[in-house]
């Protein structure tokens, strides 16, 4: 901890970093990179609080985006498929693929994966994990892009970096836009396309402002708020 407190300190203490500025793009990403680095490469994270209410079910924000310059990692995606589709899934490059076995090994504790992609017609056995995958936001659905037919196309994607986003019960938006070690222009360009995706996503129900804060940070990094009207 006294490590970690540590390195905070010398963020904060970074030139050009100011807790309370809003800053355009272009100037959060140039302190971003001026932070100490820890010895692995950070996610940069991106978190935005919504004008919405999450306990209405009208107002809910969820979805999945492909950003343009990926987020560096390959996710492990497993797939409910039989069949053709189980074979594309394969093809595809799906870690697992499978069915009443796939889901057994879920209900038995195995969660070691990021995204679940089901066919429609294996949602009968997919749907029974609602307890187990819910929580942790891997439930196939068709909003977030996980419920397709397309199945090669579905894992393609979320293994190129296609990410699924959800507003939590405090309306804020999570997602990865990148890695530390991308160059700014990258970062760019993935932050630019997902605040551009979620305005288009803007609930008709929702009065005043919709996009209330953009927080930009790295995994051990102080936030820097964006400016981002």
């Amino acid at each position: 901890m006294a490590y970690v407190n540590k390195r905070y300190r010398a963020a904060v203490a970074t030139p050009g970093y100011e807790k309370h500025k809003r800053y355009d793009l272009d100037s959060a990403l140039e302190v971003l990179s001026a932070f100490p680095k820890p010895k692995f490469d950070e996610t940069v994270e991106l978190h935005l609080r919504l004008g919405i209410d999450p306990k209405k079910s009208d107002q809910m924000v969820r979805g999945s985006v492909s950003l343009p310059k990926g987020i560096g990692k390959s996710r492990s995606v497993i797939v409910f498929a039989e069949g053709d589709a189980a074979k594309e899934a394969e093809e595809a490059g799906a870690d697992e693929v499978g069915g009443e076995d796939l889901a057994k090994r879920i209900q038995d504790g195995w969660t070691d994966f990021d995204v679940v992609i089901a066919h429609p017609s294996m949602m009968k056995v997919a749907g029974k994990l609602g307890r187990v995958l819910g929580p942790q936001g891997k439930m196939p659905s068709p909003k977030s892009g996980t419920v397709t037919p397309q199945i090669g196309q579905a894992v393609s994607e979320f293994k190129a970096g296609k990410v699924e986003f959800r507003a939590d019960s405090g309306g804020i938006v999570h997602v990865p836009v990148g890695k530390r070690s991308f160059e700014a222009n990258d970062l760019a360009a993935n932050i630019t396309h997902f605040v551009e995706h979620v305005k288009g996503l803007r609930p008709s129900a929702v009065k005043g402002a919709f996009i209330k804060k953009v927080s930009l940070c790295g995994t051990m990094t102080p936030s820097l708020t964006l400016d981002v009207n």
